[in-house]
Protein backbone atom coordinates (compact mmCIF):
# COMPACT_ATOMS: atom_id res chain seq x y z
CA UNK A 1 0.00 0.00 0.00
CA UNK A 2 0.81 3.41 -0.50
CA UNK A 3 1.32 5.57 2.82
CA UNK A 4 3.01 9.29 3.29
CA UNK A 5 5.72 9.38 5.63
CA UNK A 6 5.78 12.15 7.50
CA UNK A 7 8.41 11.36 10.33
CA UNK A 8 11.02 13.35 9.10
CA UNK A 9 9.07 16.10 6.89
CA UNK A 10 10.84 19.03 8.72
CA UNK A 11 14.05 17.65 6.90
CA UNK A 12 13.42 16.16 4.24
CA UNK A 13 9.53 16.82 3.14
CA UNK A 14 6.74 14.22 2.57
CA UNK A 15 8.00 11.14 1.38
CA UNK A 16 5.52 8.57 -0.85
CA UNK A 17 6.52 5.09 -0.04
CA UNK A 18 5.27 1.83 -0.83
CA UNK A 19 4.11 0.10 3.21
CA UNK A 20 3.09 -3.23 4.78
CA UNK A 21 1.28 -3.18 7.67
CA UNK A 22 2.48 -5.54 9.94
CA UNK A 23 0.63 -4.50 12.97
CA UNK A 24 -0.94 -2.47 15.03
CA UNK A 25 -0.06 1.44 13.81
CA UNK A 26 2.90 0.09 12.38
CA UNK A 27 4.61 -0.25 8.92
CA UNK A 28 7.18 -1.56 7.16
CA UNK A 29 8.66 0.39 4.66
CA UNK A 30 11.73 -0.85 3.40
CA UNK A 31 14.11 -4.11 4.26
CA UNK A 32 14.86 -3.09 8.26
CA UNK A 33 12.84 0.62 8.06
CA UNK A 34 9.73 0.45 10.26
CA UNK A 35 7.25 3.91 11.01
CA UNK A 36 5.65 3.54 13.97
CA UNK A 37 1.98 5.49 15.07
CA UNK A 38 -0.58 6.46 11.80
CA UNK A 39 -0.89 9.56 12.19
CA UNK A 40 1.98 10.57 13.79
CA UNK A 41 5.12 9.27 11.80
CA UNK A 42 2.76 8.14 8.46
CA UNK A 43 -0.34 8.94 7.28
CA UNK A 44 -2.42 7.39 4.45
CA UNK A 45 -3.12 10.25 2.31
CA UNK A 46 -1.01 13.16 1.27
CA UNK A 47 -3.73 15.89 2.07
CA UNK A 48 -3.53 14.51 5.99
CA UNK A 49 0.37 14.00 6.20
CA UNK A 50 0.61 17.31 4.49
CA UNK A 51 -1.61 19.27 7.70
CA UNK A 52 0.56 17.15 9.82
CA UNK A 53 3.53 18.66 8.64
CA UNK A 54 2.00 22.21 9.15
CA UNK A 55 1.24 21.52 12.74
CA UNK A 56 5.02 20.05 12.99
CA UNK A 57 5.92 23.03 10.92
CA UNK A 58 4.25 25.89 13.52
CA UNK A 59 5.16 23.92 16.46
CA UNK A 60 9.23 24.23 15.70
CA UNK A 61 8.16 27.70 14.95
CA UNK A 62 7.03 28.26 18.28
CA UNK A 63 10.07 26.45 20.08
CA UNK A 64 12.33 28.74 18.07
CA UNK A 65 10.80 31.69 18.90
CA UNK A 66 11.14 31.12 22.00
CA UNK A 67 14.62 29.99 22.35
CA UNK A 68 15.71 32.93 20.83
CA UNK A 69 13.75 35.21 23.42
CA UNK A 70 15.66 33.05 25.58
CA UNK A 71 19.16 34.06 23.96
CA UNK A 72 18.32 37.60 24.12
CA UNK A 73 17.32 37.51 27.77
CA UNK A 74 21.03 36.42 28.40
CA UNK A 75 23.22 39.17 29.74
CA UNK A 76 27.00 38.60 30.47
CA UNK A 77 26.93 42.48 32.20
CA UNK A 78 29.34 42.19 35.77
Amino acid sequence: MKIWNSKYALTEGLIEQDGEEVGDSMVKVGRLQYLHGEGKEWRRTRESAAARAELMRKAKIASVRKQLARLEALRFDA
